[in-house]
């Protein structure tokens, strides 16, 4: 692991330089657990879970927004060609028609099953598992990327939201000499945090910081240009 007195620097730098929370970064407010906002994240999420870029993702849920399709029942209302179109506006037009479809689908099921509160889902789900199955079950759109980047900000809301760190967390931790290879990267990271935690900040921008830097610098190998370089062990690693 890295030297133990630059630890906090580096999850403090990683924060501030990189960004927190992605829902935070939309105006989206999850600390009361309110039905409202968490199915706002859920949209969201559904819009990042697409193989598109972050930014298009924050503009088109800023037009759902602006056009106040923020619920079940508004987004079913709207329509097919409503929906389409708010897809459009906001730059998501390469899955503009299979997006529109699949979250009529999707907010019919959970009107149907869950009375449209997102809430409930996670009341009638057994344990982690079930939780994440049913978040799947909300019809064809929700996969295992989709309910990663939703679950990952309720940790600290839902006692059942426990999923595994992305694929990209892990590898900006490894880059960042926080997680060893035979260790189970959840548990090392929440450790690291509990004991280099930052004020003003919770494990979720922790997580969302290894997010982004794996995204934008570590998975696409662009070190050179990181921001993180200085903290890097990239190089290290590879001759290993």
């Amino acid at each position: 692991m890295a030297d133990k007195r630059n630890i906090k620097k580096t999850i403090k730098k990683l924060i501030t330089t990189m960004g927190g929370k992605f829902s935070k970064e939309l105006g989206i407010n999850l600390l009361k657990g309110k039905s409202e906002e968490i199915f706002k994240w859920f949209l969201a999420s559904k819009l990042f879970g697409a193989r598109i870029g972050a930014n298009i993702a924050i503009k088109t849920y800023e037009e759902f927004e602006r056009c106040c399709v923020l619920s079940p029942e508004k987004i079913i209302s709207t329509g097919w060609d409503g929906l389409v179109k708010i897809l459009d506006d906001g730059g998501y037009v390469r899955y503009d028609f299979s997006t529109a479809t699949k979250l009529l689908e999707i907010m019919k099921d959970l009107e149907k099953n869950y009375g449209g509160d997102i809430n409930k889902l996670h009341q009638m789900a057994k344990d982690e598992k079930d939780l994440e199955n049913r978040l799947k079950d909300l019809g064809k759109g929700i996969g295992a990327v989709t309910t990663n980047i939703f679950l990952r900000e309720l940790r600290l809301i839902w006692p059942k939201a426990r999923p595994g760190p992305s694929e990209l967390v892990k590898i900006a931790a490894k880059h960042l000499g926080l997680i060893k290879p035979k260790q189970c990267p959840l548990i090392a990271l929440e450790r690291i945090w509990s004991i280099y935690n930052i004020r003003g900040y919770d494990f979720c921008d922790f997580e969302a910081g290894l997010v982004r830097l794996g995204k934008d610098y570590c998975g696409k190998m662009k070190c050179d240009i990181c921001p993180m370089e200085a903290e890097c062990r990239c190089k290290k690693i590879y001759r290993t």
